[in-house]
């Protein structure tokens, strides 16, 4: 009798899971990336439009356009990613294809940063549209990056390393990447105010976004796990290359 009813649990327990993923989405992740691509430039183009500081991992390279104004924010965006990506494969010591490709991807998130931020320049500043660009582009950037984890492919290297960096160290991801934002933060506020003497990309909203971008992020990708299942496109997808791990 004890034998029949953990059968029928087992049965009940995997007709539950066969409907839920039923009921899921299919998504491939090269379209995925290119959705990142476009969402995420042009988040971090709204919260710099805004005034009230931009996301921490665009405060360094937009502190050092303002030293160095002869290179482009999205230009400074690219080199900041390279030395990320220096950086993971020392710590893993081995060159990693991925990462180069993933350095490939970040250049293109840079060329959309300067094409966003033309585009937007047209837009008025009052304080009602300053706090709409802000919030709107803090939810595009947290949308943006759980999607770049779940895609399945070479992310952006600012969104690679700290999901990286949690495998490697072994810690939950949303820990790794407020400690990530926290040392972007710190370092944009020594080079402003060292070398610029004011502050610069750093604002009210730079500091908010250094201790809650990390558990937003794993609120979209909970949202992200429950509805959609990504695949490749370009080849056959399997069960172990479907998505379904969590950061």
């Amino acid at each position: 009798m004890y034998a029949v009813k953990v059968y029928e649990a087992y049965i009940t327990t995997r007709l539950k899971e066969k409907r839920i993923i039923m009921n899921k989405k299919y998504l491939p992740g090269e379209l995925a990336l290119c959705i990142v691509r476009i969402i995420n430039s042009l988040g971090v183009c709204l919260m710099a439009k805004s005034g009230f500081g931009i996301s921490t991992i665009s405060s360094v390279p937009f502190v050092f356009n303002k030293v160095f104004p002869s290179l482009f924010f999205g230009t400074w965006n690219y080199i900041f990613q390279t030395l990320l990506v220096l950086s993971l494969m020392i710590l893993k010591k081995a060159f990693c294809f991925e990462y180069i490709f993933s350095f490939v991807v970040g250049i293109g998130f840079g060329k959309m940063i300067d094409v966003h931020d033309a585009c937007l320049a047209f837009l008025p500043n009052t304080m009602a549209l300053n706090v709409l660009y802000f919030a709107l582009g803090f939810l595009i950037i947290g949308f943006g990056i759980a999607l770049a984890n779940r895609c399945m492919l070479p992310i952006i290297p600012t969104d690679t390393f700290p999901r990286d960096m949690s495998e490697i160290l072994n810690k939950p991801y949303k820990y790794v990447k407020t400690t990530f934002d926290l040392c972007c933060l710190t370092t944009t506020l020594v080079l402003s105010i060292g070398i610029l003497h004011g502050l610069h990309g750093v604002g009210v909203g730079t500091v908010l976004c250094a201790f809650i971008t990390g558990k937003t992020v794993s609120m979209f990708q909970k949202i992200l796990d429950d509805h959609v299942i990504f695949y490749r496109a370009l080849i056959r997808p399997t069960k172990p290359e479907m998505s379904g791990r969590t950061v």
